[in-house]
């Protein structure tokens, strides 16, 4: 199986920014729901999807280590 070098260009860097941003939202949208909701097999589902997401943006931050956390959450100076 071939394994795909990672794009670590600058447009690359813009595009996984926006991505993880993205996953923030998606990510505080699915907690909102999980609070509002009363069966438990529903709630399991949706903290393994929070998880998936979760895995997914450390992988993005381990791509471009030079970023500090706050600049992924969109807290700069």
């Amino acid at each position: 199986m071939d394994v795909k070098e990672e794009d670590k260009s600058e447009e690359s860097r813009k595009n996984h920014i926006i991505y993880y941003r993205s996953l923030n939202n998606t990510i505080s949208e699915i907690q909102k729901e999980i609070s509002l909701e009363m069966e438990d097999a529903i709630k399991q589902h949706l903290s393994k999807r929070i998880e998936a997401m979760e895995k997914d943006q450390k992988r993005i931050r381990e791509m471009f280590p030079d970023m500090s956390i706050e600049s992924w959450n969109g807290h700069t100076n």
